[in-house]
């Protein structure tokens, strides 16, 4: 099975690196990667802000020939250049077999994604608007939440290779579970998602690989291991015990 998935690992190419004392490859998530296994199905990077794990993300992204601000490997539009160069060095080693589908989800840019669905309809064209793969309706007039769950309900249609980039940003809790029972049907239908995530809803899916971001650099970590899990649920399990250490003022 770990043959025949899309992306098999990605491996940081040190050799050619000159310094680990500049950015990106200061990040301690960057300097410590060797080889980053990739589960099958889905493999989470988690970790705080700051800690590198959407810059490893947009890296294999744009190394496997997405845009930089997201969609799909035919968007070519660019609003700023603010990617790193990390993903001139990395090496990503792919399967056999070849998706029949792919997009990148950035989530702090898909309103630039979503402008470029517009001019691309506004421009004379022989086939049918680019929004009627997207269920549509213009993702400017949703929420944006909305226009997430659209995105996943209609645009993703299976065999395909999925990079998302803190998909939850824009969802309800609620939305969340919808989001896991469409990644699940994906993963049913032989796709393959690497997701950085905060969303401990997100990142329960059974038997997926968990990586965390830290000052320690990418490890592996089961998933009721992680801080993000942890925290949660001690809050949910004692919210006022929570508050109360939180706003305590002596010492």
């Amino acid at each position: 099975m770990i043959s025949s998935q899309y992306v098999r690992h990605v491996s940081l190419k040190r050799e050619n690196i000159d310094s680990f004392e500049r950015y990106p490859f200061s990040l301690p998530s960057v300097r410590s990667l060797d080889i980053l296994e990739l589960h099958p199905k889905i493999t989470f990077l988690v970790g705080e802000n700051g800690s590198g794990k959407s810059t490893l993300l947009e890296a294999i992204a744009v190394s496997l020939g997405f845009n930089p601000e997201g969609g799909t490997r035919n968007f070519r539009f660019g609003t700023r250049a603010s990617h790193s160069e990390l993903n001139e060095y990395i090496r990503i080693a792919k399967g056999i077999r070849q998706p029949k589908d792919g997009f990148f989800l950035r989530a702090e840019s898909f309103f630039n994604v979503s402008t470029e669905i517009e001019r691309l309809d506004d421009a004379p064209s022989f086939g049918p608007p680019v929004i009627d793969s997207y269920g549509g309706r213009s993702l400017h007039e949703q929420s944006h939440g909305e226009s997430f769950l659209a995105l996943m309900m209609n645009r993703f249609g299976g065999k395909g290779l999925y990079i998302l980039d803190e998909p939850e940003a824009a969802l309800s809790p609620q939305r969340q579970l919808a989001v896991l029972c469409r990644i699940h049907d994906l993963i049913d239908d032989d796709s393959q998602f690497l997701i950085a995530t905060h969303s401990p809803i997100l990142m329960a899916y059974p038997d997926a690989w968990i990586y965390s971001c830290s000052q320690a650099g990418l490890s592996r970590v089961e998933y009721k291991k992680t801080e993000h899990y942890q925290i949660t649920h001690d809050f949910l399990a004692n919210p006022e015990r929570m508050l109360q250490r939180l706003f305590e003022r002596d010492g």
